[in-house]
Formats: structure tokens, sequence, C-alpha cells
């Protein structure tokens, strides 16, 4: 669990979302046409066109930049056909890392992915040597200063299928994909907003890393992220607060 709550930390401390709005609204704008393409343009029966209009929306993102990428989608409007790739490798310290694209060259996008691997001292290896690593899950986190039984005994009695209290205080409730919105609402109902939501791909173990390699991790991360055709990237690092705090 740690990979994933301090990749979020390293996210919200290097503010990349919001340095990076226009890069973050053309990925936001290609999955919400895919989602649309491969599901139909209505979010009530397309659950992953709907979490991608949440988090559309959460960036403040219009609802008409949004509508025309539903229709880009569906047909009534012209766009790039973009395909669905996933490429696994390996960072600094033997750390899995998965990439998730959506791009309409593959050979563009797998020689920049490779490219930002070998910069950082990583490598891309073969379909299938990371991904056991990692399961789909929903996760709904909160901060430090949300009271955990309180969040522990809402959650579980909606049927989490676990709640983990992280290092930093920090609160994460899992639940399966398919029940993640419900969970989410419910919670919220029951006075709970999370600080943050979303289905990912979470690591069943984390590696941690000294300050080299946790530095290079997070130069592959960033750079990883940087790409056009990169939509999300996983990894199971697991860097400390102390090492974070010494990068800066």
């Amino acid at each position: 669990m740690a990979g994933h709550s301090k990749w979020a930390n390293i996210q919200h401390r290097k503010g990349a979302q919001d340095a990076k709005r226009g890069k973050l609204f053309t990925k936001l704008i290609r999955e919400i046409t895919v989602s649309a393409r491969n599901g139909g343009g209505d979010p009530a029966n397309n659950p992953r066109l709907r979490a991608a209009m949440d988090k559309a929306l959460s960036a403040n993102m219009s609802k008409d930049t949004i509508e025309r990428a539903i229709k880009k989608g569906t047909g009534a409007g012209e766009g790039d056909n973009y395909e669905e790739v996933r490429y696994e490798g390996y960072g600094p310290g033997g750390i899995a890392v998965m990439v998730d694209c959506l791009t309409d060259n593959r050979n563009r996008t797998v020689s920049e992915v490779r490219h930002a691997f070998t910069k950082a001292g990583g490598n891309l290896g073969t379909d299938g040597s990371v991904a056991y690593l990692f399961s789909k899950t929903g996760i709904i986190s909160y901060p430090a200063s949300v009271e955990e039984d309180r969040v522990m005994e809402a959650a579980l009695e909606a049927g989490a299928d676990d709640v983990i209290s992280n290092g930093d205080g920090s609160i994460d409730v899992l639940v399966a994909p398919d029940q993640f919105e419900t969970m989410r609402d419910t919670l919220a109902q029951a006075g709970l907003a999370p600080e943050s939501a979303e289905v990912t791909m979470r690591a069943s173990t984390s590696v941690a890393l000294d300050k080299d390699d946790a530095e290079k991790m997070i130069r592959l991360l960033e750079r990883l992220e940087d790409l056009d055709d990169v939509q999300n990237v996983y990894s199971n690092a697991d860097i400390s607060e102390d090492i974070l705090a010494q990068i800066g």
C-alpha cells in the first residue's frame, strides 16, 4: 500500500498536475474518448466513462469539452483512433513499473517509453514480467485528520475488502472495482468525504528505496508521466517521508 500513498505524495509535492494542466487535459480527453468509443456515450451505463468524467470535472475541465470528447468517441466527431497498450519494466533497485498508454502510433510510444526507462537506469521488460504483482483495486483515501475508527466502522459495514492505516496516519479503504462507486458514495453520505478516490493497479508488495535509487525512480516516473501517450504509471516503489524530504 505504501507504493500507492507515496506516489500520490510524490505527485502532490511536485505539483505535477497543476504545472501541466494542458498535458493533463490532453490525457483526460483521450481517456473520455476511448471510454465512450468502447462502452458507449451514456455514463450511467459506462462505469469507465463515468470515472473519466469525474476525474475531468475535478480537474476543472468544462462540460462542453467533456461533451465534445464523448461525441468524438461515439463517432459524432472526427478524431484519432487510439488503442490501449500496456508496457512493463523495471526501474532503479528492481522496482516493478507498469505503464498504461493510449496511442495512435505504437512504434513512437514504445520508443519513448523505452528511452525513459533507459535514461533512469531501468529497462523495459516483456509482457507479463511484472503485471502479476498488481491487482485492480478501488482505493478511497483519507488524511490523518480523519478519525480512523469512523472510517473503519463505516467501510467494513458497507462491505470493504480492507481498511489500511499508513505510517503517515492516512487511511486507505480497499474495495473491489465493481463496488467502488457504491462504497465511495456510501462513505460520503456518512460524512466521510475522501481526499482521493480511484480505481488503480495496486501492488501486492512494495520495495523500499534508498536516496540514490529514490531520486532515479522519481525521475523515471516524471519522464513517463510527461509523455503524451502515457495515461497512468504504477509502481511498487516505497519512498520514505525522510528520503522524500531530502530530495525536496
